[in-house]
């Protein structure tokens, strides 16, 4: 179910079944209907709904630094014209892993995944010939101190 916003409705048991998922991504769904009063087959067919509709997704969360991947940024972006036609051709670079429109000093927000720094000047160049693209600013991860995913379902 939809909501007035275009976001999909969300009962509680659902909710519990995400922070069930969020907690573990593995558990099973009989031990997820144990925890949350449903059956397996119940909750599979809730997983695959949530999933589906794209409430969630459930992945291999993982570690760049030891994939290969040593230089991580964030780069700010600033647009001109259609920051949302921007966004999407900044987004479709297989090196972004995250692209946000946002509000402040940057129209957008970029997290890149580098194997090297040349590997991210060259990025860097390639966006900054983004057509809209007015300038970008680095910001260079030096060190990473909390990533989570874990936030419950409030």
């Amino acid at each position: 179910m939809e909501s007035a916003a275009g976001s999909h409705f969300v009962d509680d048991i659902s909710k519990a079944i995400i922070e069930q998922l969020q907690a573990d991504g593995r558990r099973s769904y009989a031990a997820i209907g144990k925890a949350v009063g449903l059956s397996e087959a119940a909750v599979r067919q809730r997983v695959q709904k949530l999933s589906e509709s794209g409430v969630m997704q459930i992945v291999a969360v993982t570690d760049p630094l030891q994939l290969g991947f040593p230089r991580q940024a964030m780069l700010g972006i600033k647009a001109h014209g259609d920051v949302l036609a921007v966004a999407d051709l900044v987004s479709a670079i297989d090196q972004v892993a995250y692209c946000v429109v946002t509000a402040g000093s940057f129209d957008l927000l970029a997290e890149v995944v580098c194997e090297s720094d040349r590997d991210l000047l060259l990025l860097v160049n390639n966006i900054r010939s983004i057509s809209g693209v007015s300038s970008t600013e680095t910001f260079m991860y030096l060190s990473l101190r909390k990533q989570a995913y874990n936030w419950g379902t409030r």
